[in-house]
């Protein structure tokens, strides 16, 4: 049964990675790069500040960067546990699909999946009542973590696992940040 998924995994990684063109690499590269997100995530901690103040901003902050850490570290004890062979090193697929960015690290499962939806699913469930197309924010990991697909880095499956553990660290660490925020904020409650 494993195999079978593994087998449809590298199908639809062939098919989807196959849909590039070297005209977008740039395009997908530059997508891919934490830091050229960097307006947008100064845009959303602005419309943060806007709603919740300084103080929660930077209890926000603090508690996105543990919850980054964490997920960081708990991704790569998986990765070296499991040791999946990226899509651009693995010789049964390698010669079938474009290769735009090459790494020689494990690929299950995506760190860059699992941070953006873990930090999106955080940051959504505290604008949500504020904003009525927080949802949007949603965009952001999905875009993000496709670009490991195309670029030839990561199967649909560790993307789809990167999401489910991002969803879950998110949850996890909003619960953490309401219990703390009540606690030691009650004012604005």
């Amino acid at each position: 049964m494993l195999e079978k998924i593994i087998q449809l995994d590298k199908q639809l990684f062939v098919f989807l990675n196959g849909l590039g063109s070297e005209q977008y690499d740039g395009l997908w590269l530059f997508i891919t790069k934490q830091f050229y997100w960097a307006p947008i995530f100064l845009y959303v901690f602005y419309l943060l500040y806007k709603k919740v103040g300084w103080k929660h901003l930077l209890l926000i902050l603090v508690s996105i960067a543990v919850m980054i850490t964490f997920t960081d570290q708990f991704t790569n004890l998986i990765k070296n546990s499991v040791q999946r062979l990226r899509p651009c090193n693995d010789l049964e697929i390698k010669d079938m699909i474009r290769i735009v960015k090459s790494s020689s690290s494990f690929s299950y499962f995506s760190g860059h999946a699992g941070n953006s939806m873990a930090s999106t699913v955080f940051v959504f469930l505290i604008l949500r009542k504020y904003y009525k197309y927080a949802f949007l924010l949603f965009l952001f990991p999905l875009i993000f973590a496709y670009s490991r697909i195309y670029l030839g880095l990561h199967f649909p499956g560790d993307i789809l696992s990167g999401y489910l553990f991002g969803i879950i660290a998110g949850f996890g660490f909003s619960k953490l940040y309401d219990i703390f925020r009540r606690k030691h904020f009650p004012e604005s409650i």
